[in-house]
């Protein structure tokens, strides 16, 4: 048990939580955090769903990694993560069909995440399956909190709500002068927000400055 979560287990996990996050260091991922992040929901959504996807593709891939071809590893990562990315889509139709239509194309379109790719190539490939879990769950997490910091954002200062429920609609707020913008709901707008939080997280690091 102390050797499942040694302190280098735990680095693997923790570190794309913050100091190598896959979305804000890597710059992994950052199309999905502009398309589904014009509300909470279904960024929560995506981010577990990008979560659950990385972490068994990874420990597939870690089981199969010296019986996989060179010539075709490529190949049977995305078979592996097609059909983890199908299964996933098939449970939210079943389950949480109304957020499951808000993210459209984008679950099929996890196939084609930069960081699974990543992952799999550059850390399934040459790990054992229990660190290949460790690291698909910290890279999936550590891409849900972004999705997840600017849905907030953008939800509650482009619609006035927080999943669905009213936080600034109120009369008091608007009598106050305050207006819902607009352009927070824009695909540009969540650029800017992953760049405020690029900066903060870079001006908060020094190891990361130097990079």
């Amino acid at each position: 048990m102390g050797q499942l979560f040694s302190k280098k287990n735990m680095e693997v996990f923790s570190t794309p939580l913050g100091l190598n996050n896959p979305v804000t260091v890597q710059v992994l991922g950052i199309c999905s955090a502009l398309a589904v992040t014009a509300k909470l929901e279904p960024a929560i959504v995506m981010g577990l769903s990008v979560t659950v996807i990385t972490a068994f593709a990874n420990v597939v891939i870690s089981l199969l990694r010296k019986t996989i071809p060179n010539r075709i590893r490529i190949i049977v990562q995305l078979v592996v993560v097609a059909a983890l990315v199908t299964v996933v889509s098939e449970i939210l139709k079943a389950f949480a069909y109304d957020v499951s239509v808000q993210l459209s194309v984008y679950v099929g379109l996890i196939i084609t995440n930069c960081i699974l790719m990543g992952r799999l190539e550059a850390f399934a490939m040459m790990n054992g399956p229990w660190e290949s879990f460790l690291d698909g769950i910290g890279n999936g997490l550590g891409y849900a909190k972004i999705l997840v910091i600017v849905a907030f954002f953008r939800e509650l200062l482009g619609s006035g709500t927080l999943l669905g429920f009213n936080i600034l609609n109120h009369e008091w707020i608007k009598d106050l002068g305050y207006t819902n913008n607009g352009l927070m709901l824009m695909p540009p707008m969540a650029l800017i927000i992953v760049a405020c939080i690029i900066w903060y997280q870079r001006a908060r690091n020094k190891e990361l400055q130097e990079k």
